[in-house]
């Protein structure tokens, strides 16, 4: 199945903000960082089509996830 990954803030660093990826049936959220080389510990909000959702959350194909680091300011 084919995802496309949206990414944001310091997780864009070294990769591309938007991309489609491959994830065999059955993948769950918690695939995609471990996928894109991102610890799961680096992100702090995490949407599936754009609701909150779990790290169990399995994906279906067409579906978009967008990870967000912590951001602090200052």
């Amino acid at each position: 199945m084919t995802i496309e990954v949206r990414l944001f803030a310091t997780l864009r660093h070294g990769r591309s903000p938007r991309q489609s990826i491959e994830l065999p049936a059955g993948s769950r959220l918690a695939d995609v960082p471990e996928r894109l080389n991102i610890g799961r510990h680096e992100v702090f909000i995490r949407l599936r089509n754009g609701c909150a959702a779990e790290w169990e959350t399995v994906l279906s194909d067409g579906d978009t996830v967008s990870l967000f680091p912590a951001i602090g300011g200052g």
